[in-house]
């Protein structure tokens, strides 16, 4: 692969920004300096450094995003600020994207890859990767809301959703609820708690598969998956 490739591929910025920078001497590769952007090197097993620094170099790359509310999930918006905006400069450089997406005022577990067919196989209705959400909601959920959401429900205007699994954790005037679904249709589980009458003022993705959001992480941080992690979420597809 072309060195000015590679460099550009873990974050270095557009060719001419990476080639600029081998011109410049800043980059060696196994040790010795290397002026030539169009020379090929093997990031595998060769050590390339920028200014003395190795580079992180993986085929895909998997991050884990405690997303914020105000934030559009999307790699760019006319309007709105988007969770790439949340990235560092290295990071906004390696072509990542959200894989689903969660409303602007939704919080919560968000994944960022560049490998878009394990992004397509977690959203895929076939595989049912099950999401799990947190919701403070107004209005007082009962045991009848439990029975309605595990056979499914169809909506006024044909919309359909899966059965769900909905667990209160506590209920009155202001509710608060577990919601597990295997679909990611646009606002599904505000509709589905629509649908019982009542209202989410507060949503948060919590659990996708059996990866879940760290508590150690705080909202608009964010990290690379862990071996652990990633094999887990493999799994899932």
């Amino acid at each position: 692969m072309r060195l000015d490739k590679v460099l550009g591929h873990v974050g270095y910025g557009s060719r001419k920004e990476v080639q600029k920078m081998i011109k410049a001497k800043k980059v060696t590769v196994d040790g010795k300096c290397v002026a030539k952007s169009e020379v090929n090197v093997n990031p595998e097993v060769q050590e390339i450094c920028v200014s003395g620094k190795p580079i992180d170099y993986k085929e895909f790359y998997y991050y884990l995003l405690h997303k914020p509310a105000g934030y559009v999930s999307a790699t760019e918006d006319p309007r709105d600020e988007t969770v790439i905006d949340l990235l560092a400069p290295m990071d906004r450089n390696k072509e990542l994207f959200p894989v689903g997406r969660l409303d602007k005022d939704t919080e919560g577990l968000l994944v960022l890859t560049n490998n878009g067919k394990l992004a397509h196989d977690l959203l895929s209705p076939k595989k049912h990767v099950d999401k799990i959400y947190y919701a403070k909601v107004k209005g007082e959920m009962v045991p009848e809301d439990v029975e309605i959401f595990a056979q499914g429900m169809t909506l006024k205007d044909g919309t359909t959703y899966r059965p769900g699994k909905l667990e209160i954790i506590s209920s009155g005037e202001y509710s608060e609820i577990y919601v597990t679904i295997s679909e990611g249709k646009f606002h599904q589980v505000k509709k589905m708690v629509h649908y019982v009458g009542k209202e989410v003022i507060y949503l948060k993705r919590i659990q996708m598969g059996q990866l879940k959001l760290p508590e150690t992480l705080e909202l608009g941080e964010y990290r690379q998956l862990t071996n652990e992690e990633l094999i887990e979420l493999q799994k899932q597809v």
